[in-house]
């Protein structure tokens, strides 16, 4: 991969994926947007999601809320959350993650707060992309299993949350990465300088000192 391409994986149940969209799109490569299960990554890992720990869930909550405002991005919950990401991440993949239908299912969820596990929602939402039939369209484009090879590709190449952005063979986790994401297009000799380069020598040492588990 170059510094001219990128691939973004994103998961709808992330309200910063909603968040990072805009940023994503302006930036000056040809992105291409990769559907993963979120819940994928945190198992391979064998991590936790920001909403299993209580105090991360209303710390993320009104995090999400107050930069949605700071940024000036429209922004509602929807009525449950985390839910089932599972139908609009397949129709994603069915769709080949065409930029257009994510943003439409980002808006659907984060700036209007539908509900995509809600049967007469999710038709609404089928309408308003123009597919007839979710199921079918899924089922014909072998969808299920292509959105699992997704997650696995995406965390053998290291991703281990969303949305991250991976370009020239690295990656950028989290929202707040994209500055260096872009810094690094630019200048993807940044990472072998100073502090930037000391990092990864530090990360590739034996941990100093592991907590028991």
């Amino acid at each position: 991969m170059t510094t001219r391409t990128a691939v973004w994986s994103f998961d709808v149940i992330s309200p910063f994926a909603y968040l990072a969209l805009p940023e994503v799109a302006a930036l000056p490569v040809a992105v291409t947007f990769r559907p993963v299960l979120f819940a994928g990554l945190l198992g391979h890992w064998g991590q936790l999601g920001p909403v299993e720990i209580p105090a991360k869930r209303l710390h993320t909550y009104r995090f999400c809320a107050h930069e949605a405002a700071r940024r000036g991005i429209p922004f509602r919950f929807p009525s449950l959350h985390p839910f089932n990401p599972l139908r609009p991440m397949r129709l994603l993949t069915a769709l080949d993650g065409a930029p257009e239908a994510v943003r439409a299912v980002m808006d659907y969820v984060w700036r209007d707060g539908g509900d995509v596990t809600d049967d007469a929602a999710w038709s609404r939402l089928l309408t308003r992309l123009g597919v007839a039939d979710g199921a079918a369209l899924i089922e014909a484009r072998g969808a299920k299993d292509a959105l699992r090879r997704n997650t696995e590709q995406a965390a053998a190449e290291g991703v281990f949350g969303v949305p991250t952005l991976s370009v020239g063979g690295e990656v950028f986790w989290g929202l707040d990465s994209l500055p260096l994401a872009r810094a690094f297009i630019d200048d993807p000799a940044i990472l072998t300088r100073g502090e930037l380069a000391r990092a990864a020598t530090l990360a590739a040492a034996p941990i100093a000192h592991a907590r028991k588990r």
